[in-house]
């Protein structure tokens, strides 16, 4: 049953708040009248001749709110959208007067590291936010979308679906305390959604909107026309009609009456989450105003979003036929987005934007999301220069190995075109405050594409984008994504029997101590790699050493009663090590598992999580043709594990300069019980199998 949602209304001299009619609807108030339509704001010099948008008599403010999941590429049928021709938005002017500021815009980009997202919210309003008049009205817009859907966090290691791929409110939080703190009482927050408005109540209740709107009293609103935003109190999602826009990429296109209002009147300021996008590269501020398009082509118009980027469905299909011409389908595509986007953002830019990344996500942006070690934000009031800056913090600039996926592309589309588009020099911005430093070298990267690609690194390879010659370039330690393994002949192998032979001292070391979600727990583990090329009497093989300090071996978390000649079936539940290995990098769902216990005891099985059964999924009849050498010293609580792989799968992959994916992992203890991790996999709870997050195994 849906409750009937109840707008409040705040009067200037009194203040009267009516509560929705369901206990379980959050309250929102302390909005006020927004400023007659011919006050000016301080900040917004610029705001002249504004176009005929009906001024609000009343506040907008309603109790509840709806996010921007992620747009389909279905089209919609229906008649036209309805638009009130009474309320239009001159488009021309609008983007005449944006490209004019931000041509000249060239304010630097705010870099700041904080310790919590509230804090962060506080600090970059404070340094960026242009000081305006107390009366201005103020739009808020954070991503309250871009995710696949609502997920049971009981069935998904407490993952709801929503957290991290949308602003954390607390960001907001600390933004409406800014703004507090100056005197403004006229804030609104507000994004565009493509789900049901009862979807919208759900969104705002799991991600914490709800109760931190009612805690600061501003309104909450769906700038959507889905029959609840655009039809009560001041129809904040009701489409307007926007002008001069017939020879841009987007004809059709509407704009939401709070925005347009806010445009003409206030002040908007965008709080993106800073991460990166699975066909996007990355959704900062730019991609962010996809949760403000409509379009007249039919009814609603909130629900047409997905025309921005409409071919994707047909290029995404010749990439899963893995037709020719796929790839470059695929980019064209990304290319048509980027340009849509640009002419959204001409006439649509925001005044401000705080984007949040505390942390920022790496990954596809949706299901698979690796969290930065840092907690930053990143503010301006050009929004090109903030994505610009985004991109590098996120290693998605001037990035070669981009650039081999998608047709020459170095960064995202979306920015190469709006920089181009709107006369932005984004080669060297420049940057201030406490985070800044972080650019100072190359920046790990970390994105999954929709097109079957991965672009994975530390950072090293970026050293090439630079221009700099080979010889200039500093020597740099071993990657920490990458287990090195240096060849030998089969001649000098190691014996494989725990003992300190000389040849492993040649191996480059992978120290690690942190565990599953990337955190130092102080047991150190360390491995290294060797591998041979088959010869006329030995097939190629690849050699481990594992060196595990911090080993508990008194404790009797290994059932040494068992046969380490045998398979033993359940290993996981004891002391062991753990090695993820996957032959085909173009099959990466597919991929072998080798435990090994501190006593000798093993189990090898193959894994391909995109088999159709159960049975197909998990293989333990396969055999790594395993031997195992190992050596304890419980008094010293040290062990060492040493294997040598000769399983035809992996040896056929052996192969100089082969970049493999590898994962390695080690369980420690049963109360605690340690999940150790080598390259973090940062799921909720304890998770290996999460191919996206291996790292690699590089044979030198």
């Amino acid at each position: 049953m849906r409750f009937a949602r109840v707008w409040i209304v705040v009067l200037v001299a009194a203040v009267a708040c009516r509560e929705g009619s369901s206990s379980q609807r959050e309250k929102v108030s302390n909005a006020s009248t927004p400023a007659p339509r011919d006050a000016k704001p301080a900040a917004h010099a610029d705001h002249q001749d504004q176009p005929n948008v009906t001024p609000p008599s009343n506040p907008i403010v309603v109790p509840t709110a709806h996010p921007d999941t992620i747009s389909h590429a279905s089209e919609y049928a229906g008649s036209a959208a309805p638009v009130d021709t009474n309320e239009t938005f001159d488009g021309a002017a609008q983007r005449k007067r944006n490209r004019a500021r931000l041509a000249a815009d060239t304010s630097p980009v705010h870099m700041l590291v904080g310790s919590s997202a509230r804090e962060l919210g506080e600090q970059s309003c404070a340094a960026v936010v242009p000081k305006a008049d107390v009366a201005t009205p103020i739009l808020l817009k954070p991503n309250l979308g871009g995710f696949d859907w609502f997920r049971d966090p009981k069935s998904n290691h407490g993952d709801n679906g929503v957290t991290g791929r949308t602003t954390d409110p607390e960001f907001v939080r600390g933004v409406i305390h800014c703004l507090k703190a100056r005197g403004h009482t006229k804030i609104t927050v507000a994004d565009g959604f493509t789900g049901k408005a009862t979807d919208w109540d759900r969104l705002v209740k799991v991600s914490g909107y709800a109760t931190m709107a009612a805690d600061e009293g501003v309104p909450l609103v769906a700038m959507d026309d889905d029959g609840v935003f655009d039809v009560q109190g001041e129809k904040p999602g009701k489409p307007v009609a926007i002008t001069g826009m017939e020879k841009t990429s987007v004809p059709t296109l509407l704009m939401p009456r709070l925005l347009a209002w806010h445009l003409q009147h206030g002040l908007y300021i965008s709080l993106p989450k800073i991460k990166t996008h699975r066909y996007a590269v990355f959704s900062i501020g730019i991609k962010a105003q996809q949760g403000t398009v409509f379009y007249s082509d039919a009814a609603p118009a909130f629900h047409q979003r997905g025309r921005t980027h409409k071919e994707i469905g047909k290029a995404l299909k010749l990439v899963k036929a893995k037709a020719p011409g796929a790839r470059a389908v695929y980019v064209a595509s990304l290319e048509k987005f980027a340009q849509r986007m640009a002419d959204v953002l001409e006439v649509e830019a925001p005044d401000v934007v705080l984007a949040e990344g505390a942390p920022a996500m790496s990954g596809d942006g949706f299901g698979q999301l690796f969290p930065s070690v840092e907690r930053v934000a990143i503010g301006g009031t050009n929004v090109v220069a903030v994505d610009r800056v985004g991109a590098q913090f996120l290693g998605l600039w001037n990035n070669l190995e981009l650039a081999k996926e998608l047709g020459g592309h170095t960064t995202s589309p979306l920015l190469e075109v709006a920089a181009k588009q709107l006369g932005i020099d984004i080669t060297a911005p420049k940057v201030i405050g406490s985070g800044a430093s972080l650019l100072d070298k190359p920046r790990p990267y970390h994105l999954i594409g929709m097109a079957n690609f991965v672009v994975r690194g530390d950072g090293d390879s970026m050293l090439a984008n630079a221009g700099v010659a080979d010889s200039q370039v500093p020597a740099l330690p071993p990657s920490a994504n990458q287990l090195r393994a240096k060849q030998i002949a089969a001649s000098a192998a190691p014996k494989i029997d725990g003992g300190d032979d000389a040849v492993w001292d040649t191996a480059p070391a992978l120290p690690w101590s942190t565990n599953w979600r990337g955190e130092p727990v102080g047991i150190n583990t360390t491995v290294r790699a060797l591998w041979s090329p088959a010869t006329a009497d030995a097939p190629a093989t690849l050699y481990l050493r594992w060196e595990l300090d911090d080993a508990d071996l008194a404790a009797g978390n290994t059932d040494q009663t068992r046969p380490i000649d045998q398979e033993r079936i359940d290993l996981y539940v004891e002391d062991c090590v753990e090695l993820f290995l996957t032959p085909d990098p173009d099959q990466p769902m597919r991929y072998f598992e080798i435990e090994l216990g501190p006593y000798g005891h093993y189990f090898d099985l193959t894994i391909d999580r995109a088999a159709k059964t159960a049975a197909a999924r998990s293989v333990a009849s396969w055999s790594g043709g395993l031997r195992i050498g190992t050596a304890r010293d419980a008094a010293q609580k040290r062990a060492v594990i040493e294997v040598a792989i000769t399983a035809p799968d992996i040896a056929s992959a052996l192969s100089v300069g082969a970049s493999l994916p590898i994962g390695l992992y080690r369980m420690e203890g049963r109360t605690p019980r340690q999940y150790l991790a080598a390259f973090p996999t940062n799921t909720p709870k304890p998770n290996f199998h999460v191919p996206s997050a291996f790292g690699r195994l590089v044979l030198e």
